[in-house]
């Protein structure tokens, strides 16, 4: 067994075997079964699931190698991109190499759809898509493993719980992830775990520290460059998960602790690849080739970028008029002048709609969600032209 078997995506020579597993998958097949012909599916389950099987079998014949998958899945990923999106656009990507591997270290927001809108950049942008770091909990089902192996994911162990287990672990993905960069694969992976339902994005220290643990006694300067560290920030107009976002944080605020429900990740998913996200925006950053001193000076720069680049939407400055006196400091003074008449019109009667549907105890933390990120833009800003300032003194 090799090193990285247990994480890693499978290779070209596994896609065959593979994909004759998913083909006889019987939950597999029941789920698009259920999805593709809802009535079908309930009436004759059996009938429904050798529709959906037939219809695979024609679809991926002559598939053999991962890059041949993933450009068969490619139109059907774009059909749900754009169709519960109103615009997609991106930033940053001339800037950068098409031969030269990055670590994308993105903000996140949605389980699948982050990468998956940093895939479509790149891909339409003619740049090689990344591997991608999924977490063992999004993988209950053998057969969503699968899938997500097939599409270049490796695994993050997040259910181990000793601390020689965990240590054993963060190992063996940053030795992976650095063993990715220097075969020349590209990865993707979140600045922090879990992903920010109170919409404050901040890089983790713990996530730039497992990066360079399988590397001690180089030089951490070094190895921070060798990585080729590209933030990316991803702002979504609208969350399709907002009010299961802010049912959990209102419940941790009364409670003191939120239980997922069984499936709940997997609503949270479907939530997030099919419900209406407005206008979307990827800006990709610059590599970090600076001469950093610790994973706080590293995750600070992350921060400035992600931070820098997210694009504020309607939604965003209309949650912050809302809260009022809890975002007194904010100044969003002439925000609407960036904005067409009619743009503003339509988003001001969807933003009333959408708060009006979510339940009054949990409304707060549902408009927090899209104010934090105002909030953050300024205090990052602030942080900015102080330490511009300090600098030209100390000069």
């Amino acid at each position: 067994m090799g090193e990285f078997d247990a994480i890693r995506p499978y290779h070209d020579d596994e896609v065959p075997a593979v994909l004759q597993r998913l083909l006889q998958d019987r939950e597999l097949l029941q789920t698009l079964a259920g999805y593709r012909f809802p009535r079908l599916s309930r009436w004759l389950p059996g009938v429904s699931c050798r529709l959906v099987g037939g219809a695979l079998r024609r679809e991926l014949r002559g598939v053999d190698t991962v890059h041949g998958l993933q450009q068969r899945l490619e139109p059907w990923l774009d059909k749900v991109i754009e169709k519960s999106a109103l615009t997609v656009t991106y930033s940053g990507l001339d800037n950068l190499s098409k031969t030269q591997p990055h670590l994308f270290l993105a903000n996140h927001r949605d389980i699948a759809m982050d990468p998956a809108f940093v895939n479509y950049a790149l891909y339409h942008s003619g740049h090689p898509t990344p591997r991608i770091a999924i977490g063992d909990n999004l993988l209950q089902r053998s057969f969503v493993s699968d899938l997500m192996r097939l599409n270049k994911c490796f695994i993050v162990h997040r259910s181990v719980t000793g601390r020689r287990e965990k240590l054993a672990v963060y190992q063996t993905l940053s030795a992976y992830i650095n063993h990715s960069i220097a075969t020349g694969h590209s990865v993707w992976i979140a600045q922090a775990e879990g992903r920010a339902k109170d919409g404050r994005d901040r890089t983790d220290t713990a996530i730039i520290k497992m990066l360079c643990m399988s590397r001690k006694g180089e030089d951490f300067a070094d190895v921070i460059r060798s990585l080729n560290i590209v933030p990316v920030s991803i702002a979504y107009e609208w969350d399709p998960c907002d009010q299961v976002k802010a049912r959990e944080l209102e419940q941790r605020e009364r409670t003191g602790s939120y239980t997922k429900q069984p499936g709940e990740d997997d609503s949270s998913i479907a939530k997030g690849l099919t419900g209406y996200k407005g206008r979307v925006h990827i800006a990709f950053g610059t590599p970090l080739t600076g001469d950093y001193a610790d994973a706080r000076a590293v995750a600070a720069e992350a921060d400035r970028q992600i931070l820098g680049l997210y694009r504020l939407y309607p939604s965003n400055y209309l949650a912050v008029e809302q809260l009022g006196s809890e975002f007194a400091e904010v100044d969003i003074s002439g925000w609407r002048e960036q904005f067409a008449p009619e743009v503003l019109s339509g988003e001001q009667q969807r933003f009333e709609e959408r708060l009006a549907q979510c339940p009054a105890e949990q409304r707060l933390w549902w408009l927090r969600q899209y104010a934090n990120p105002v909030l953050s833009r300024q205090v990052s800003e602030l942080r900015g032209s102080d330490a511009q300032q300090q600098g030209q003194a100390e000069a």
